[in-house]
């Protein structure tokens, strides 16, 4: 995997590796007080169509879970990448086309959760909140107190 984070125009990399994360985190803790750091929590994925070209190809940003419809619809078996600790797959589009998608999970969340509580960060932060995804609540909810 690459050591740094995907955006839309970028090569198929997980949206927010929790290494990248936790090196952001720790420089800012070198400056900022942990009380007032909210750690960003990304709210969506990105499907790239394959062979990516760089300066060519462009991401489609889709919501976590239009990327679990997508890998249920094309039977994609979906990957967790231990480093990363992200979700991701393939998939062969009906038009032949082969795709990566990388995109966030309970798991995912739960690592940035995690490092929230382990640094005593003041909370978390979303991009994009508009996107739903019931189960990231659920274990917001669970892991702290609201």
């Amino acid at each position: 995997m690459h050591p740094e984070c995907e955006y839309t125009y970028g090569p198929p990399l997980a949206v927010a590796p929790i290494r990248n994360v936790r090196q952001v985190v720790e420089y800012a803790l070198g400056i900022i007080p942990p009380e007032k750091i909210f750690l960003g929590i990304p709210n969506y994925g990105y499907d790239w169509t394959l062979p990516y070209v760089k300066g060519e190809s462009m991401a489609d940003s889709i919501s976590n879970v239009e990327a679990i419809q997508l890998a249920a619809r094309f039977g994609a078996e979906i990957q967790y990448d231990e480093l990363s600790q992200a979700p991701w797959f393939r998939y062969t589009d009906d038009e032949g086309r082969t795709h990566e998608v990388w995109f966030e999970d309970v798991r995912s969340i739960t690592e940035k959760f995690n490092l929230i509580k382990e640094k005593n960060l003041r909370g978390a932060g979303y991009w994009n909140i508009m996107r739903p995804f019931q189960q990231n609540w659920s274990l917001l909810d669970y892991m702290f107190e609201l």
